[in-house]
């Protein structure tokens, strides 16, 4: 990870962290460098979501882009795995999301992709950094500055490849829909609209200011209530860029990513199409997962937390399915990036297919109680490599054997230290989980200790 770019692009407060100028300076660079690399019109496709901000960020993203002599092509309020596909199918040098997920709307993002709709290679983002930093200097464009291309034929394209990817008619089926005043706004009732369902939708009225408030896959509980109330058959949620879902079934109950791991995972398993007989989760998946694998013999492969590391196992692997169970999962045969509306449209399919509902197919993923606790500690390598934290950890591990799991991370983002177990009972993850950070202060790790 960069000085600016994380592992899900450059994101913090708009024009405070993240500012215009900014913007038009990674437009004026990706203007530049792809311009140098073909022997046309450079190409770039941009979408945003509905925050206030995303308009400044589109507008500022075009001046930089325009100014190097690239065409900027916008899409408009759509979303992340849209800008994916387009990018990749249209065949442009790169593609741009403006939009901060499932974060408060005075935050904003830009997530780039390269020409096949894939995060960004690090090699790139770190000559992004480099330019804004000033170390860098690009030349104007004079005579062939770019122009601007309304594109929103691209979002009716995505909308079309996604209802082409439902095999069954949803008539009758009664779906709930929270768009978290978001990206999916735009985009999801019309497909499932198409698709014959009996669509009703929540948190669609975005104003700039309301994206993901007590909204979407963050506020799950708002959908639960509604799903029951109106006697629907499913509900789906997404967040605010739409490329993750949870899901909500018929009787109220919250579908994790976890689930629908399972759920898809099994699916492609009996009709032979699970390559390698794996799905890849992260290692924040709960051990009720693991125990469900275990007992229809799927295999799993255990990432770092992101969806970036998903993709790549997924990718070096031959994988077809992975996720988190945050709700981000990547079907690798149709995406390259978690998509929300795809996945709903997925779980749709496994519903009608099997003639089950989804409380039903979510049933065998049975979640272990889960007690996670946060340290914060003078050196994470030092805490993570003391042989006395590592013996603690083991005995816990013994101690648990078959019946749970420890795991003990560093945060990637702060000097913290996450001790999590998920065991049979609340009272077991928590006296384990104590039972380690004693340790860890005992030893003097803990900061301000």
């Amino acid at each position: 990870m960069g000085k600016y770019f994380g592992t899900d692009g450059f994101r913090g407060e708009a024009n405070v962290k993240l500012t215009y100028e900014h913007a038009i300076k990674i437009g004026r660079f990706l203007g530049w460098y792809y311009g140098e690399r073909v022997d046309r019109k450079c190409k770039v496709v941009i979408g945003k979501d509905t925050r206030r901000s995303s308009y400044m960020f589109e507008y500022a993203l075009c001046t930089g882009l325009m100014a190097s002599g690239a065409d900027a092509y916008i899409m408009h309020v759509t979303t992340t795995p849209s800008v994916a596909y387009i990018t990749r199918v249209d065949d442009f040098d790169c593609g741009i999301m403006i939009s901060a997920s499932h974060n408060p709307f005075y935050d904003n993002g830009i997530k780039l992709l390269n020409g096949m709709g894939e995060k960004m290679e690090e090699e790139t983002i770190l000559k992004v950094e480099e330019y804004l930093d000033g170390n860098l200097s690009i030349p104007l464009a004079t005579r062939n500055v770019g122009r601007t291309v309304d594109y929103v034929a691209g979002r009716n394209r995505y909308i079309g490849y996604l209802i082409s990817m439902s095999k069954f008619s949803f008539k009758n089926k009664k779906v709930g829909l929270d768009v978290a005043n978001g990206a999916a706004w735009s985009i999801a009732k019309g497909v499932f609209d198409a698709l014959g369902a009996k669509t009703f939708v929540i948190n669609d009225e975005p104003d700039g200011y309301n994206i993901n408030t007590d909204c979407g896959s963050t506020h799950i509980e708002h959908l639960q209530k509604y799903v029951v109330e109106k006697g629907l058959d499913i509900g789906f949620a997404y967040d605010g860029d739409a490329d993750r879902c949870l899901c909500v079934d018929e009787k109220g109950n919250v579908v994790t990513g976890d689930h629908i791991l399972y759920i898809y995972g099994l699916y492609m398993k009996e009709r032979g199409k699970l390559n390698n007989n794996t799905v890849v989760t992260t290692v924040m998946s709960n051990f009720g997962l693991y125990k469900a694998f275990d007992r229809v013999g799927i295999d799993y492969d255990k990432t770092k937390v992101g969806d970036k590391y998903v993709y790549e196992s997924m990718v070096k692997n031959g994988h077809r399915i992975g996720g988190e169970q945050s709700g981000h999962i990547i079907f690798s045969k149709y995406a390259t990036t978690g998509d929300g509306i795809l996945t709903s449209l997925k779980l749709m399919e496994v519903m009608l297919a099997k003639g089950k509902p989804m409380s039903k197919l979510a049933e065998p993923v049975v979640f272990y109680p889960q007690v996670l606790k946060n340290v914060r500690v003078v050196s994470k390598p030092e805490a993570q490599n003391d042989p006395d934290v590592q013996a603690a950890v083991a005995a816990v591990a013994h101690k648990l054997g078959d019946n749970g799991r420890i795991l003990v991370r560093e945060s990637g983002t702060e000097p913290v230290i996450r001790v999590m177990v998920e065991a049979d009972t609340d009272e077991l993850c928590e006296k384990y989980v104590d039972d380690v950070i004693r340790v860890i202060r005992e030893k003097g790790h803990v900061a301000g200790a």
